[in-house]
């Protein structure tokens, strides 16, 4: 056999060769490899998972786990796991699926209406990493605290209601640290500004804000409420808002799901310096989490000579305003008249 001819053999027998490894590779990589009904999954991997724990995760979701191992095994998955949260597609290849793992998704993390510090971290706690108790470590430590002129009661006022862009397997420590940001952000300026001439803090300035928010949902009707309880305020009178009440009754019985429509009664009396029938200026901490409409309102909070207001009949979802209280009750009356009727009792 000459030389020429055994070069052709071999050369051909090479071709034959690599085109089985080709075909063998591309039945491995390139071939769809998912067992899964719906036309997208998110696939969360927690933070210092091994390959092994990845496996347990993935392997419900692909169909020939061989060709996913061969895959992630070759382009060195095993050995350089991520954490995050990744999109899988509907008859993902072996290949797109450990591209994909390397594609960290953010997460839109929105938040608003919160009562609490601890009802706000548990709907963080289901839409990121960190447990509720990580979280609640990461916002309350005394460092955090002080380094951002907060305590434990005022901790909530840190938030401002909004979507914000997290990774899901972001520490709680970054996730305090871009909340602080965020804060300071919302506080411009021209914010503190306003506050100044209020002579409130921010934390002040979100603590009334939240009173304003449960008072009324109507935006346009808070500056002319936060004006009110302004009033108040510059008199030393008790700001007497039923929301702190309603935030009293809540929290010394511990149950901030229940559904109080009305107060009155014996009710004003409870013991809570969240209560501010017995206690004279704001409480310790806010009683819910207030919209920026209701934070600006109280920036921007309408000038008038208005002290008491109750709840308009006449136009649900306002109020009636007065200077004296002698007009105060007769809106009153007309008020407690209307609730009797419809039924709702102390």
């Amino acid at each position: 056999m000459n030389v020429k001819k055994l070069i052709s053999i071999i050369a051909v027998a090479g071709i034959v060769i690599a085109t089985a490894v080709g075909i063998y590779v591309y039945f491995k990589a390139f071939t769809s490899n998912t067992q899964f009904s719906q036309d997208e999954i998110y696939v969360y991997i927690p933070t210092n998972s091994t390959y092994e724990q990845v496996v347990e995760i993935v392997k419900p979701l692909v169909k020939d786990f061989e060709k996913f191992d061969f895959v992630a095994t070759s382009r060195n998955y095993s050995t350089n796991v991520k954490a995050g949260k990744f999109l899988f597609k509907k008859d993902m290849t072996s290949f797109d699926m450990v591209r994909s793992l390397r594609l960290n998704v953010p997460v839109q993390v929105a938040f608003n209406n919160q009562e609490t510090l601890d009802k706000l971290l548990q709907r963080l706690s289901t839409q990121l990493e960190p447990d509720t108790l990580v979280l609640k470590e990461a916002f309350t430590n005394e460092i955090f605290l002080n380094e951002n002129q907060l305590s434990k009661e005022t901790a909530l006022t840190l938030f401002i209601p909004n979507t914000y862009e997290f990774y899901w397997n972001t520490s709680a420590t970054k996730i305090a640290n871009k909340m602080a940001k965020e804060h300071q952000k919302f506080w411009n300026q021209q914010r503190l500004e306003k506050a100044r001439i209020l002579n409130m803090s921010p934390a002040e300035v979100y603590i009334l804000a939240s009173i304003v928010h449960k008072e009324t949902v109507k935006a346009d009707e808070r500056p002319r409420v936060a004006g009110a309880y302004l009033n108040r305020l510059n008199q030393d009178m008790p700001l007497q808002a039923d929301p702190t009440v309603i935030y009293a009754i809540k929290a010394t019985t511990g149950d901030f799901d229940q559904v109080i429509k009305r107060v009155g009664g014996k009710n004003l009396f409870v013991n809570s310096p969240y209560n501010t029938y017995i206690n004279k200026g704001l409480p310790p901490g806010p009683i819910a989490m207030p919209d920026i409409s209701a934070i600006d309102a109280v920036l921007n909070a309408e000038k008038h000579d208005y002290i008491y207001f109750c709840a308009d009949p006449s136009r649900p979802g306002y109020h009636a305003f007065e200077t004296t209280y002698e007009a105060h009750l007769i809106n009153a009356k007309k008020y407690a008249e209307w609730v009797n009727k419809l039924g709702i009792k102390l």
